[in-house]
């Protein structure tokens, strides 16, 4: 899923404005803006993970010899259970 600028932006300062309230860390004056941009790409590069992982999953599960009806409770649970098994591998792989 692609975020827009929007919600990456209001994303972006929930994340700063929590760790701020949490005393888990405090953003230098002036640099707060480059923390929000390494926010956002971190978005980015999670949500572009999910839309590689589910292209992944998709396909496994359109390569098995039976055929699973998309929506089918079979469909949902090997979803999940390949979607959990490829995002190891990609973290496991360094992403």
């Amino acid at each position: 899923m692609k975020f827009s600028e929007g919600r990456r932006s209001h994303l972006a300062h929930i994340v700063v404005d929590t760790l701020a309230k949490e005393g888990l860390w405090k953003v230098e004056d002036g640099r707060e803006r480059w923390v929000l941009n390494d926010i956002k790409e971190a978005l980015d590069h999670e949500a572009e993970a999910d839309v590689r992982i589910d292209g992944l999953v998709r396909k496994k599960i359109a390569s098995l010899s039976r055929n699973v009806p998309l929506g089918s409770p079979e469909w949902d649970v090997l979803y999940r259970k390949y979607y959990e098994e490829e995002s190891r591998k990609g973290r496991a792989g360094g992403g």
